[in-house]
């Protein structure tokens, strides 16, 4: 059995903001919606974050992207100059140092969702 994530739905105060803010971040193709109420930002062939708009209380969520050492090094440039603020550990100052131990970022969105952004997987083995 094969089994890919094919969506998955990121709740937001701006929706069409949160996600051509993500799109820029990443370098991918962000869009108007599809069908219904949803802002979609299309992360690769297999993967889609659909946006949301709510005025509901909402957890934050996490989402990982693991990337190429090349593709990494041109998304914290980007972080950069875009103004955005990112750190190497989960939680603590933004310091904008990559984690010493599993080569990964993190930044905050104005919705609050962490993302995180690392080359090699430290979730399962390769």
């Amino acid at each position: 059995m094969s089994i890919e994530l094919d969506h998955s739905i990121v709740s937001s105060r701006d929706k069409a903001a949160g996600a051509r803010r993500l799109a820029e971040i990443l370098g991918v193709a962000s869009g108007p919606a599809r069908f219904g109420p949803f802002h979609a930002v299309y992360v690769n062939e297999g993967l889609t974050l659909d946006f949301i708009d709510t005025d509901e209380d909402f957890p934050v969520q996490h989402f990982c992207f693991r990337v190429t050492p090349a593709d990494f090094e041109t998304i914290r440039v980007r972080l950069d100059a875009m103004g955005i603020p990112w750190r190497g550990t989960v939680s603590g100052p933004m310091d904008r140092k990559v984690g010493a131990h599993f080569g990964n970022i993190y930044w905050n969105e104005p919705d609050g969702h962490q993302w995180e952004l690392l080359t090699v997987s430290y979730a399962r083995a390769s």
